[in-house]
């Protein structure tokens, strides 16, 4: 069932769903609707191109693999891992990769006391960067989000103190596993180098 529905000719939908005849329209809302909509379709159309693409890539991926093993008879079974593939002249690389979706568990409140614990028992100077690390990686994005990536880096620090390491089980212990995505990523080989350039498939980095 579709959302939209049919607009009289000379009438624009307002926000609340009315219908407002254009002579009653200020040109300046006109000109932000038609700019607006337009950029949405035509970011809409380069959604379903993304999608169509990712999709290919995952399919002609996974019929390469499949192509080894058969000719090595060989039975693939659970879920693909990582892969790096290079065309024959090295110009271009794809890769697939694995991510895993982690999200915390109550135990990383627990954690968070250890851990305070930790920085309250060890004199302010000899802490204080720590602190500042620790203080980070539990603070919130401004979506609400908790910073994975940053939680994880304590478990990286190798810091010889019983209460610190019952801290990072802790944390470890929090840590929850629900699933994992998968991306195609596309490279092009810097000419005269060995090094490779991501062919930017994100907007924010473009």
């Amino acid at each position: 069932m579709s959302n939209t529905m049919d607009i009289p000719a000379g009438y624009l939908m307002d926000s609340r769903g009315r219908l407002v005849p254009e002579v009653q329209v200020k040109e300046q809302d006109k000109l932000r609707d038609q700019i607006v909509t337009e950029l949405a379709k035509d970011a809409q159309a380069i959604h379903e191109r993304l999608s169509a693409f990712k999709r290919k890539a995952l399919a002609d991926i996974k019929d390469l693999i499949q192509i080894a093993a058969d000719r090595y008879e060989v039975e693939l079974g659970g879920k693909k891992g990582n892969i790096s593939l290079t065309s024959y002249s090295g110009q271009y690389k794809i890769q697939r990769v694995y991510a895993d979706r982690i999200t915390f568990t109550e135990e990383l409140e627990a954690a968070k006391e250890l851990f305070g614990r930790c920085l309250d028992r060890w004199t302010a100077d000899a802490s204080v960067n720590i602190r500042a690390l620790v203080d980070r990686a539990f603070r919130v994005g401004r979506n609400g989000q908790i910073k994975t990536a940053e939680l994880l880096g304590l478990l990286q620090l190798e810091i010889d103190d019983a209460e610190w390491q019952t801290a990072c089980q802790a944390l470890q212990d929090s840590i929850k596993v629900e699933g994992s995505t998968v991306y195609v990523r596309v490279y092009q080989r810097i000419p005269d180098t060995d090094q490779y350039r991501q062919i930017t498939l994100d907007l924010a980095s473009v």
